[in-house]
């Protein structure tokens, strides 16, 4: 069966574009594939800097034939006393069939004429010929560039094109102003190692081919082959490495014969703190550093870099490498015995010269009303005994942004803030919450472990998302330019990580409150933007992270239901405790005892005036107005329900209100379909209240845990 060979080569590619290319063409080649009936045995998609590519194996000779059912006019518009007008006549001729193929079928909009017909299938290489174009110039990426004078936009300037189709070349042109780019079998090999063309006679043997040229085009086999010698190289060294998934990728994409190089710096710049250290070699230089062992962080003075020229100029390579490594290494000791000849709370006065916002102020006025925030934290959380740590965190927890070191390596914020304070003498606790307050980071998911940390994150969050909030720049759709969904994401997990018992529902308003008087600003639409806000996150979370059933999700926080959207915020523990016990119980089949009992009584107790908060039988229940024993029977099970639904809500044992409403659901189904069954709706208006009042005290019991009219039966 055929296999077809497409290799698009090009200038030197950005590593970031050649995992998106190679990501999007796994994903869209197979499906234009499929949409044009070819089947396939396999699609291998390859890359390196200088091309991207992709192998197509078991593929059909032909596309097969297909039958197509095609509408034309309205039948009356067709057909006139039983012959066919103009209409009929035209869709015939346009479709190519005789009159006597034409056949009327009724449809939702009246009858309509159709015409089955049967398209024969095109040869494959026809229809690849089509496609080649589409999938090369419909790859999506940041900044595409068009070369040459012609319309057409690639990551870089596309140089040379193959294209077969087994042993033969399929005559593609790409076509940019006055350039033409024709296929051949002609590719390039290694521009150091082997600098000649490279011709490729089959389109099975490209890896085979390339790899002679010293090019190996697989990326999984590059990034294999990149683990191995750097662990033998690090082996030699008797250290360790770590290494780095993004790191890896990146290096991996920006060879395509990899070799290691072992470069060396002057042990005193072993000084330095290692994330200084680190951050030049890893983020900025794209080396691997030397440890001394996998539980010794400590720093070796050598590297290793990944090379994609000549293996034996590694020691010129290497030399090149220590030179601007050194020099790297060398501005970070100065910046960072620079920024130590004075205190870190020093710096604040320079926190007014730095704008956080232009319509929000400076970085400095965004300190102090972190400061006031933490201090409203404080109070809900009662830690007296951590306020004075708290607020000297709050007040430094910026200060490292205007030093000289995190000026240059902005990667390192809340990271030198940790290493100035303890330096400057600080207390230990002050320090780690200047680094914590900015966990998580971006995909890490590691939150900050101190009580101090966990406020000062949680206070720098909710100033941000208040004051953008505040000035209506909110998130919408897939644009979020600050980050607004995922520092709402942070102040949930915290919270629930720490199980902080803060009321989120005041914090937001104290917070608008303040923000809306300071610039007389109305505060109802701001508080109920961030309620929204919160409560999607807080949906999204349980039902991703914590695979809670969707329905369940819904039971807790409330569909349309202000009363239960507010009692989520003001306790984000007890939301997530309910969510995780219903999944619990409705794994166990627990759920699915009570559910009919307790989803029945709160749609009718629905039709009733009953508060949804009221647990009061006496105040509610007049006993003259029952008409049958089932109803007195419900009435005193929910005097033995009631009291045990209070002690459930006051001690969170949300099983013993559970098993009380197991133990009320036999006089309840009684109550509906037993021998002394009952019409709820009855006629007497006065009989009618009481029996809904029965079940909404029921209901309202139930809603202690959750809004079972939200929850689903699963069958």
């Amino acid at each position: 069966m055929p296999a077809f060979l497409l290799e698009v080569g090009t200038e030197e590619l950005p590593a970031s574009f050649l995992s998106d290319a190679i990501a999007q063409w796994r994903s869209h080649i197979p499906q234009t594939l499929e949409a044009h009936s070819l089947t396939n045995e396999a699609v291998k998609v390859y890359g390196t800097p200088r091309r991207l590519a992709v192998l197509i194996e078991g593929l059909p000779s032909q596309q097969p034939d297909r039958e197509e059912e095609i509408k034309g006019p309205p039948a009356q518009a067709a057909f006139k006393d039983g012959k066919p007008t103009p209409a009929a006549q035209g869709f015939a001729k346009k479709q190519g069939v005789e009159l006597d193929a034409l056949e009327v079928r009724p449809t939702d909009k009246g009858d309509f004429i159709f015409v089955q017909k049967v398209l024969p299938g095109r040869s494959v290489a026809e229809i690849l010929t089509e496609l080649v174009r589409e999938w090369i110039f419909g790859l999506e990426g940041k900044r595409l560039m068009r070369w040459g004078n012609g319309e057409a936009k690639f990551s870089r300037p596309i140089r040379w094109l193959v294209a077969l189709l087994d042993d033969r070349v399929l005559p593609i042109e790409l076509v940019n102003g006055s350039e033409t780019i024709k296929s051949d079998r002609i590719s390039s090999g290694h521009r150091v190692l082997h600098p000649e063309i490279v011709t490729i006679l089959q389109a099975t043997d490209y890896i085979t081919t390339l790899r002679s040229a010293f090019v190996a085009v697989d990326v999984d086999e590059r990034a294999i082959t990149i683990k191995q010698q750097v662990n033998e190289s690090v082996h030699n060294l008797d250290g360790y490495t770590e290494i780095y998934p993004d790191l890896l990728e990146e290096v991996t994409n920006l060879v395509e014969w990899p070799s290691t190089v072992v470069g060396k710096f002057e042990s005193e710049f072993l000084n330095l703190p290692t994330e200084v250290t680190t951050t030049v070699m890893v983020s900025h230089q794209r080396y691997f550093p030397v440890f001394k062992a996998a539980n010794n962080k400590e720093l070796l003075p050598y590297f290793i870099t990944i090379s994609n020229g000549d293996p034996a100029k590694s020691d010129i390579i290497a030399f090149g490498n220590e030179r601007v490594i050194r020099a790297r290494l060398a501005d970070g000791q100065f910046f960072y015995k620079t920024d130590l000849s004075k205190p870190l709370e020093s710096f604040l006065p320079q926190l007014q010269k730095v704008t956080f916002q232009e319509d929000l102020g400076s970085l400095r006025e965004k300190v102090d009303r972190v400061c006031k925030i933490a201090e409203q934290i404080i109070e809900q959380l009662q830690v007296e005994a951590e306020r004075e740590n708290i607020k000297r965190a709050a007040l430094l927890c910026k200060a490292d942004l205007v030093t000289q070191m995190v000026y240059e390596f902005p990667e390192l914020q809340g990271i030198m803030g940790q290493n100035y304070a303890l330096v400057g003498g600080e207390s230990e606790a002050v320090a780690t919450a200047i680094f914590e307050h900015y966990l998580p980071r971006g995909a890490d998911d590691i939150l900050p472990q101190s009580l101090t940390g966990q406020v000062i994150g949680l206070a720098d969050r909710l100033d941000t998302l208040v004051s953008i909030f505040g000035l209506g720049m909110i998130p919408t759709g897939s644009s979020d330019p600050f980050a607004l969904r995922r520092a709402a994401n942070a102040i949930v997990n915290i919270t629930w990580a720490a199980n902080l018992q803060i009321n989120l529902q005041d914090l937001i308003k104290q917070i608008s409150t303040d923000f809306a008087d300071e610039r007389h600003k109305g505060k109802e639409q701001l508080i109920a933007a961030l309620q929204d806000v919160f409560r999607q996150r807080i949906r999204t979370l349980l039902q991703e992270e914590h695979q809670i059933d969707y329905d369940l999700v819904n039971a807790v926080l409330g569909e349309n239901d202000p009363e239960y959207a507010e009692r989520a915020l003001k306790d984000l523990l007890d939301v997530r405790d309910r969510a995780l016990f219903l999944q619990q119980i409705r794994n166990s089949g627990i759920l699915e005892k009570i559910y009919e009992t307790v989803n029945r009584s709160t749609r009718l107790a629905s039709q009733g005036d009953l508060p949804t908060t009221e647990l009061e039988p006496l105040k509610h229940i007049r006993k003259e107005f029952f008409q049958k024993p089932s109803e007195a029977a419900f009435y005193n099970a929910l005097l033995d329900l009631i009291p045990q639904t209070v002690a459930a809500q006051s001690s969170r044992n949300y099983m013993q209100l559970v098993t009380a409403l197991e133990q009320i659901s036999p006089t309840v189904s009684n109550f509906f379909d037993g021998a002394e069954s009952v019409l709820v709706m009855d006629s007497n208006p006065d009989i009618k209240q009481n029996r809904l009042n029965l079940l909404g005290l029921l209901r309202n019991s139930a809603r202690v845990l959750a809004d079972f009219g939200a929850i689903v039966k699963k069958m």
